[in-house]
């Protein structure tokens, strides 16, 4: 049902398989302002909480799922606005969020089943919140690319997408992609880009507030159990600022655990899947 990924997709295979992995899935709603959540899960086993970055999707971890499925319950939710979610109601802020997506995880895995908890940039802060309010039960918190440790922040100039069609606006999500997101050319192949292309789609929150904010700072000494954190090595342009932010989460969580994927970007669970999914693997069976 989640299969590995195949190389070298193209176009109408990408979507195939994005299609694929969504039928597969069992989906639940929780409440969100006027509307709902949209939560969707694959496998057996303990929970694995997913939460996805910034002007993404549960799409973000299609790399990951059949690592994970054979002994896990893989939840990977559309965050507030983003996907298929509805809206945060205001006034909006990580910690808001947070309290919707802990909320939604009463509702899917009961209040007191135990949970590991991962997220990716603008999911990492949100995830820091939920692992935060989830107390003892809480297994372990990995923290991917994260924001949310305060400033100095990274700034980079995106190609506008919204005004482009057909090829020129392939162009334009390759070249943000490999702005922010990956680090080596190749690694923008046909999948990235429609993931890119529905993530697009669907964004109507802009997520840099909370990103740049402190919230997973101030959240990170509440939470129970182990703490890791994972960063691609070319995750930055400079990396001072990449050794600044990996020193402001060890300021704020001391007994933190770091690795560095070597060769890729900020998008590093897609990037180097493997990997990754070793790594995280590691985690979940410690």
């Amino acid at each position: 049902m989640t299969g590995s990924i195949p190389t070298a997709l193209d176009a109408e295979a990408a979507q195939a398989l994005l299609d694929r992995l969504d039928r597969a899935a069992r989906r639940w709603e929780t409440p969100c302002g006027d509307g709902t959540i949209v939560w969707r899960g694959w496998g057996s086993g303990p929970a694995v909480l997913l939460l996805h970055g910034g002007a993404g999707s549960w799409r973000h971890w299609v790399r990951n799922l059949a690592a994970l499925t054979p002994g896990y319950t893989v939840l990977a939710p559309d965050l507030p606005g983003l996907g298929d979610s509805a809206p945060a109601p205001d006034p909006m802020s990580a910690e808001s969020i947070g309290a919707l997506m802990s909320g939604g995880l009463d509702m899917v895995l009961g209040p007191s089943a135990p949970v590991h908890v991962a997220g990716f940039s603008f999911g990492g802060v949100i995830a820091g919140v939920v692992a935060a309010n989830a107390g003892p039960r809480l297994r372990s918190l990995t923290l991917i690319g994260t924001g949310g440790l305060g400033p100095p922040n990274r700034s980079v100039e995106l190609v506008r997408v919204r005004d482009k069609t057909g090829a020129e606006r392939q162009e334009a999500h390759r070249e943000n992609l490999l702005r922010m997101m990956l680090a080596n050319p190749a690694s923008v192949d046909a999948l990235a880009l429609e993931i890119q292309e529905q993530n697009a789609n669907r964004a109507r929150l802009n997520s840099g507030f909370m990103w740049m904010s402190r919230a997973l700072h101030e959240a990170l000494p509440r939470v129970h159990g182990h703490v890791h954190g994972i960063w691609g090595e070319q995750d930055l342009s400079d990396r001072a600022m990449l050794d600044t932010r990996v020193a402001l989460l060890r300021q704020a969580r001391p007994d933190v655990e770091v690795e560095m994927i070597p060769r890729v970007g900020h998008w590093a669970f897609y990037e180097a899947a493997e990997h990754f999914n070793a790594t995280l693997l590691r985690i979940l069976t410690r």
